[in-house]
C-alpha cells in the first residue's frame, strides 16, 4: 500500500518517464472543438487512450458522438480495431461523458514500474492512430456543430 504522497510521486514519475520515452507534441485538447479532446488515462487498474466528449451542452455532445459514431467502421477497420464507444461513461467524479477509447490489454498498474514500458508503447501507438484518424476526418466531425 502506498501513501498518498508516494502514489502522487509514482504518478508524476510515470508521466515524466513517458514524456521522455516518447517526446512529441500530442493533439490532446488542441482539436479546435471545445470539450472534445484526447486523453491518456493510467491508474491502478487500467491504461486507456480516449477521445472524450464532455461539454455541459448535451446536444453538442450528442451531435459530436453521433458524428464520430458514423465513422465507427472506418475507425475500427483502418485505425483502432479494438475501439469502444461508450455513450454513458461514468468518470470517478460521477460525471457522465461520451468516451471513445481503447484499453491496454496487458497487465498494468501505475504503482508497478514493471508494467510501465509496455503501456508506454500502447499509449504511443494508440494515440498516434487516434490522431491520424482525427486529422483525416476532422472536417467531417466538425460539421456536426459548425
Amino acid at each position: 500500500m502506498f501513501s498518498k504522497e508516494e502514489s502522487a510521486q509514482l504518478r508524476k514519475e510515470f508521466w515524466t518517464s513517458f514524456g521522455k520515452s516518447f517526446p512529441r507534441k500530442w493533439v490532446l485538447y488542441k482539436t479546435k472543438i471545445k470539450d472534445f479532446g484526447f486523453k491518456f488515462v493510467a491508474d491502478k487498474k487500467q491504461a486507456l487512450v480516449c477521445l472524450d466528449i464532455e461539454s455541459f451542452d448535451r446536444t453538442k455532445n450528442e451531435l459530436l458522438f453521433d458524428q464520430v459514431l458514423e465513422l465507427k467502421n472506418i475507425l475500427t477497420e483502418d485505425y483502432l480495431p479494438d475501439v469502444i464507444f461508450d455513450e454513458l461513461y461514468v468518470l470517478e467524479s460521477g460525471k457522465i461523458i461520451h468516451r471513445i477509447y481503447v484499453k491496454y490489454n496487458g497487465d498494468f498498474n501505475i504503482h508497478n514500474k514493471n508494467t510501465w514500458q509496455n503501456a508506454y508503447y500502447f499509449f504511443n501507438e494508440a494515440m498516434h492512430q487516434f490522431e491520424e484518424f482525427y486529422e483525416d476526418y476532422e472536417d467531417f466531425i466538425k460539421r456536426a456543430i459548425y
